[in-house]
């Protein structure tokens, strides 16, 4: 980590230098040289992406997603052939296979596991910190946090709905008024969903933030592989064509998935019409149902990622979609994100 950031000057009250003590400790946490995590995206956040972000200064993150605990052995040691810098893996706590994936991880002395989708399994704490990594974790509510704390969690992202991919139903600027207040002097807290400029970051640390999570802004880096398809929706999208998709039968718990309005969201409504006709016919138990939603996503994202299907396929993208305009280096994206928070602060300390 550099200098400036580790330990800026207290006398120094430029823009850079109040930032770098704002971000100190989330740097720190992170072993990166600035307190920005990209985002876990599915096909979006493998070697090449997390490398490079990495190897920028910021902090690359694995998604795992549905991969084998073989697929992700391979991934890790691909990742590491391209940066010697410090990364982390997001596991699904709902994978059947968490025990193992984990236990690859710790082989591999992974620093940071983040885990995501629901309260970690008994056990999977223990065998994240046995290894010696750090454990983050997802908390959709205040008293979530508490108890993801209470059970030695050592930092948290509070993510609003404004995100990209599975959502809750709390935007991100209720979570950090109601959370950071609470939380944020016990464990590093991170916010994450619908940021897409600087101003944003400085103002989420001024409340009190570690850092800052941000994935939607980093799909249309040049070392992102997504299809070209792909990166121009993103270019040409506005705010609002990234929109929530709609539950409609409550026996099949759908968590939102927010991405760009297509013929994709369309099929997902009947693709639920169809399980849930199954379900009356008896044709299917519950598991089997909910198990057949999550894989049409799977499928559908893979669709528009890496086939470039944007219309019949799953664009996931947040509401900062429209802040992503064009592609370019991720090290041009950060240092733009930097340069705006900084300036932020400059002009408030004015």
């Amino acid at each position: 980590m550099t200098d400036t950031l580790t330990a800026p000057s207290p006398t120094d009250t430029s823009g850079a230098a109040r930032l770098a003590r704002r971000m100190e400790r989330g740097a720190r946490f992170l072993g990166a040289d600035v307190a920005i995590m990209a985002g876990a995206m599915s096909w979006v956040s493998e070697r090449n992406l997390v490398a490079a972000m990495s190897n920028a200064g910021g902090f690359g993150v694995i998604a795992c997603g549905a991969m084998t605990p073989a697929l992700l052995d391979a991934e890790i040691a691909a990742t590491r052939a391209l940066t010697a810098r410090a990364f982390g893996v997001n596991l699904i706590t709902m994978h059947p296979q968490l025990d193992e994936l984990i236990a690859v991880c710790a082989r591999h002395e992974i620093g940071h596991v983040v885990l995501a989708g629901g309260l970690p399994p008994k056990g999977s704490l223990e065998a994240i910190k046995a290894s010696g990594a750090k454990v983050v974790c997802f908390a959709p509510t205040l008293a979530l946090a508490k108890k993801l704390i209470r059970s030695g969690v050592d930092a948290l992202v509070i993510e609003g709905m404004e995100a990209g991919g599975h959502i809750g139903p709390v935007s991100t600027s209720v979570l950090a008024q109601e959370m950071l207040p609470v939380i944020a002097d016990d464990v590093p807290v991170f916010v994450a969903g619908g940021i897409g400029r600087g101003e944003a970051i400085a103002g989420y640390l001024d409340m009190g933030a570690a850092g800052v999570q941000l994935g939607t802004r980093f799909v249309c880096a040049t070392e992102s592989i997504a299809h070209p398809n792909f990166k121009k929706a993103f270019i040409r999208a506005s705010a609002r064509d990234a929109v929530a998709s709609v539950q409609i039968d409550p026996r099949l718990p759908v968590i939102p998935v927010r991405a760009l309005k297509n013929a994709g969201g369309e099929l997902f409504t009947a693709k639920q019409r169809e399980v849930a006709q199954s379900l009356d016919e008896g044709s299917v138990a519950m598991a089997e149902a909910q198990l057949q939603i999550e894989h049409y996503w799977a499928g559908a994202l893979r669709r528009a990622v890496i086939d470039g299907d944007v219309e019949h396929g799953s664009v996931m993208a947040g509401q900062s979609v429209g802040m992503v305009t064009k592609e370019e280096p991720i090290a041009d994206i950060i240092a733009t994100l930097m340069a705006e928070a900084a300036h932020a602060l400059e002009k408030k300390a004015g």
